[in-house]
């Protein structure tokens, strides 16, 4: 099955931090020199790349003499700011050797969760594509805060394969790829080559943080993967110290580990709304609404609601919670926060008397839900 990769014309490529700074030790130029010549050569082959690159504040952090991370949000905005001039700078140069373009591309989850700003995220990077330049893109760290950051550009790279459609999400990290158990600790754990996005097995696998440099762990890609795959991107998991990992990934040779898609994807419109990292509020609900969500394909009604958190208003995205607490599905609710509280646990005809004037029946309709 690695062969999957081969019939892919769009790909996302996520490298970690660890691989473009040296281990935080700034930028390794070599290193980004061999992702653009990587780069350069799956364009001319008729591929379309967007990269999604680690750095920003490592690079920040070398240059303003900090030896460990700050942990304050105002210098990590800081570092960011230095840093991205040094990475753009230098992919800039990279890419211009191989006369290719680069183009910075900066993003917040707040650009991804308006629907009209990801429309226009999506515009702008598939004109780009379309003009064969190379999309370099960072979570706008300058900005971000921890309402609205991604997390990690694991994340970031799935929401961006599923922004724009794309085949394929290659992430490269300093690991060979997702092992049955840690390595460190259990000497018989064996490499995962080939499994399938959305397994809850391989969450399991997977666990641990990441470097000291960067933010992600193996379980931040395995869960890239899941999500991802709603559009249908098949994602790889390799060392990106491995030669021509990209090309030969491409070629369908198997390194790493490699999640298939399964063959059903989710429409546009409710990849959108499953992609919000943040949601306005959350119901939650009984066991029977969260059954007849999940395998139901029903509409949310408000008798199978328990309680309402949060303040929203009416056409947010919400969460709807299981009683165990996971999240069963998002969805564009009909009601704002104080009218849903009111019809929490009531029947639909109730509607009309408890809120004194006529409502949708349902809390959310099934056509702007999505099940998770």
């Amino acid at each position: 099955m690695a062969t999957v990769l081969t019939n892919a014309k769009r790909i996302v490529v996520k490298v970690g931090s660890s691989l473009v700074t040296n281990q935080g030790a700034g930028l390794d130029l070599n290193a980004l020199q061999n992702w653009a010549r990587q780069i350069a050569a799956l364009n001319a082959q008729g591929h379309e790349v967007v990269l999604v690159s680690s750095g920003a504040i490592a690079e920040g952090m070398q240059r303003l003499g900090w030896s460990s991370r700050p942990t304050a949000v105002h210098d990590l905005q800081a570092a960011a700011a230095v840093g991205q001039m040094g990475l753009v700078q230098a992919y800039e140069s990279c890419f211009r050797q191989h006369e290719l373009h680069a183009a910075q591309v900066l993003l917040t989850h707040a650009d991804l969760s308006d629907r009209e700003r990801y429309l226009n995220a999506r515009a702008t990077l598939t004109t780009l594509l379309g003009l064969r330049v190379i999309p370099v893109i960072n979570e706008n760290d300058t900005v971000v805060t921890d309402e609205i950051k991604f997390g990690d550009n694991d994340t970031l790279g799935a929401l961006v394969a599923n922004l724009i459609d794309a085949d394929a999400l290659i992430i490269l990290t300093d690991q060979i790829g997702l092992f049955t158990a840690d390595p460190r600790k259990e000497p018989t754990a064996t490499l995962v080559s080939e499994g399938q996005a959305g397994d809850v097995a391989l969450e399991r696998m997977a666990g641990g943080a990441g470097s000291a440099i960067g933010r992600g762990g193996m379980l931040t890609k395995i869960l890239a993967a899941k999500r991802a795959a709603r559009s249908g991107a098949h994602t790889a998991i390799a060392s990106g110290h491995e030669r021509d990992v990209l090309l030969r990934l491409m070629q369908g040779e198997s390194i790493g580990t490699l999640l298939v898609a399964p063959n059903l994807t989710l429409a546009a419109r409710k990849q959108w709304l499953a992609d919000h990292l943040q949601v306005a509020g959350k119901l939650l609900l009984d066991d029977g609404a969260a059954s007849a969500l999940r395998h139901g394909g029903k509409s949310l009604l408000p008798i199978g609601i328990t309680a309402v958190q949060g303040e929203f208003k009416r056409g947010a995205v919400v969460a709807c919670l299981a009683p165990d607490g996971h999240t069963v599905a998002h969805g564009l609710i009909n009601y704002n926060a104080q009218e849903a509280r009111r019809l929490a646990g009531h029947a639909s005809g109730e509607i009309d008397s408890l809120l004194g004037y006529g409502g949708d029946h349902e809390i959310i309709h099934r056509d702007n839900l999505v099940v998770l």
